[in-house]
């Protein structure tokens, strides 16, 4: 057996490029599907329902994928949106900025209870945000009195429905939300120790950096992005409903990080791949719908897909 014969991989196939760009292959290839097998998926109206529905989801998943790449997780964000949209209608009387900052300050709450249970008691991240996830949204309903309140005022429903040169507020606040996120990953301080903390925690103890304020602060930033999202979602359906706004969206925003190459290890957040993980839940809920299949395949589906995620991470990373 010659040197080049030892040298030579194994396989032709290299699945390398699998966990950074499969999620845009999977994306593409399934725009290819729908526009072959799905009436009227390529019109601007379906295009832009299918940005409008993945928004909230995009948003929520940013700051969960902030999380995990400190190596934790947070299950309350569903319930922080919920909490958003029952603070609302209560402060709306008082202007549309009172009732976005009462909403953001309910979002830096939660934020800090899940950052101080993780940062200094020690919980681990899952039990610390559980307590949130099922006592939030408790809470939100007895703020909202358990009522479907609709939304009439002008100036937040356009944060919902509006247009800015013909594209959707909603996805332009979105895509501001992305580049805000990717420049704090490359571009500050904390963004460098968030990943120091997620790679390595006792060597980031050890060198000095303020490991538990850094927990706090990722905590805080992803609450504060969800209650962004239960905002624009009040704003979209032009009503708030506890029981409902941000259910189960914690699902969603583990999966899009999962599927986006964001590794549950921590260390690193691909921002990009996020966004992407999340249009690619959506165009398969959408394709899933349009074909009339149940919403259990959906789901099955979908398990497939993560599993399918945590399967090529694994393997890369046993390389």
């Amino acid at each position: 057996m010659t040197t080049e014969t030892l040298s030579r991989p194994r396989a032709a196939f290299n699945p390398a490029w699998l966990p950074r760009y499969g999620v845009y292959a999977a994306i593409v290839l399934l725009i290819v599907v729908n526009i072959a097998f799905t009436p009227y998926f390529l019109t601007l109206s379906n295009l832009r329902i299918q940005l409008i529905q993945a928004a909230p989801v995009v948003i929520v998943a940013l700051g969960m994928a902030l999380v995990i790449g400190t190596e934790g997780i947070d299950l309350s964000v569903g319930s922080v949106m919920a909490l958003a949209a029952a603070f609302i209608p209560l402060y709306l009387g008082y202007g549309v900025l009172a009732a976005i900052i009462v909403s953001l300050l309910a979002g830096v709450a939660i934020g800090l209870i899940n950052g101080v249970l993780v940062a200094k008691v020690g919980l681990q991240p899952i039990v610390a945000t559980l307590a949130l996830f099922v006592g939030g949204r408790g809470l939100a309903v007895v703020i909202s009195g358990g009522q479907l309140k609709d939304i009439r005022n002008d100036d937040l429903l356009y944060l919902g429905s509006g247009d800015f040169l013909g594209v959707p507020v909603l996805v332009w606040i979105a895509a501001l939300l992305v580049l805000v996120v990717a420049f704090v990953i490359r571009r500050t301080v904390f963004g460098r120790r968030l990943l120091a903390v997620g790679g390595n925690r006792p060597a980031a103890e050890l060198a000095g950096l303020p490991v538990k304020r850094v927990l706090i602060g990722v905590y805080v930033f992803c609450a504060v992005l969800a209650s962004i999202a239960g905002l624009l979602s009040v704003a979209r359906i032009q009503s708030s409903d506890a029981s409902a706004v941000g259910l189960l969206i914690e699902l969603s925003a583990i999966t899009a990080v999962v599927v986006g190459g964001t590794p549950l290890t921590g260390g690193r957040v691909r921002v990009l791949g996020t966004v992407a993980g999340a249009l690619l839940m959506q165009l398969v809920v959408a394709t899933m719908i349009k074909h009339d299949l149940p919403p259990s395949t959906t789901e099955m589906v979908q398990a497939v897909i993560i599993l399918v995620a945590v399967y090529v991470a694994r393997e890369r990373r046993t390389r």
